[in-house]
Formats: C-alpha cells, sequence, structure tokens
C-alpha cells in the first residue's frame, strides 16, 4: 500500500511523540521506542515475538530472526504498553532517504478494536516522516480486511498484488 505525504492535519496534531522520554499517552495505552539499552529489552522482545507467533502465519512470522531485524540499520520498533502489558508494535524501516517501510503492525487479538492499531501506525508514520521520507510502504494479505481498512483510513492505496507463496498488497503512501 501506499502512503501520500501530506501536510499534518488536525488530526496529526492530536497526536506527539515527547522527544525528552520517547513516550505518548494513546487509546488508553504509552507508545514506547524500543532501545538495545533499555532495561526491559529481553521482555519486551520475548512478549512480542510470543505475539508474532500468535498472530502471523509461519511464513510470515519474525518471530525466529527478531533479535536479528531488530540489529538491522535504519530500523525503528514502537509497542504499545497497556499497564506492564505489550499490547501491540509496530516496526519499521527506512532503507534509504526517499522511502521508508512500515514492516511489521500486530496487536493481540482481545485487544483489538480500542484504538491501539491505530495509534501504532500513525506513530510509525510520523517516525518515518522525520526521515523526510517520499514514500511509505507495506504489505498486507488481502483476506486482513480490518487491516486493508485501517490503511486507508491512513492514506494508503494499493500499490500492486505480489505473488509469492501467498498473495500479499502491497500498499503505499507519497
Amino acid at each position: 500500500m501506499t502512503h501520500d505525504r501530506r501536510k499534518p492535519s488536525r488530526q496529526d496534531s492530536n497526536f506527539r511523540i515527547s522527544n525528552r522520554a520517547n513516550r505518548s499517552m494513546s487509546s488508553g495505552g504509552v507508545i514506547v521506542d524500543l532501545h538495545r539499552n533499555s532495561t526491559n529489552w529481553a521482555k519486551v522482545v520475548d512478549d512480542i515475538v510470543k505475539l508474532e507467533r500468535k498472530i502471523f502465519p509461519k511464513h510470515e512470522s519474525l518471530a525466529r530472526s527478531f533479535d536479528e531485524e531488530l540489529g538491522k540499520k535504519n530500523t525503528g520498533l514502537i509497542y504499545m504498553d497497556v499497564d506492564g502489558e505489550v499490547v501491540g508494535y509496530a516496526m519499521y524501516s527506512w532503507p534509504s532517504s526517499m522511502y521508508a517501510c512500515v514492516t511489521k503492525l500486530a496487536v493481540k487479538e482481545n485487544c483489538r478494536r480500542q484504538g491501539h492499531g491505530e495509534a501504532l501506525l500513525k506513530a510509525a508514520i510520523q517516525k518515518c516522516r522525520t526521515r523526510n521520507v517520499h514514500r511509505i510502504s507495506l504489505h498486507v494479505d488481502p483476506l486482513r480486511s480490518p487491516a486493508i481498512s485501517l490503511y486507508k483510513k491512513f492514506g494508503f492505496q494499493v500499490d500492486n498484488l505480489i505473488e509469492a507463496s501467498t498473495y500479499l498488497n502491497k500498499m503505499i503512501i507519497q
């Protein structure tokens, strides 16, 4: 899917990430930047790997290589903390100065429809935009209609269908 580069709207200004603490209150939880030097790194990564295994089919899961993915240059991860529990996360990267990718977005099944996914996507887009990229992309299984609806709400558009072992929509915003 594709995302169009646009001027921030009034809706965008409602969500800000504090530079001082790299945290933001949202949808009943706190969005936190995960850094390798965080004291809770191991616990958070373990919680995310468990979530990854539950949500994504084996061929889509990064559970086996999650720590390796997080170690890559120009990769970031934010997660939603609700009362000390990781209820969702978003991983993003900016492979070049021209574009960025939201590589993962997941929310625990029993925590969906509470605004967590929307808050995480909004924060991930903002993180990517701080790199002054012109385009943000993501891949989504076309059968995940709630996810596609969320992405379209943020201005993503289907760019093309990717044929692999399964079919994925590539969506982008510019």
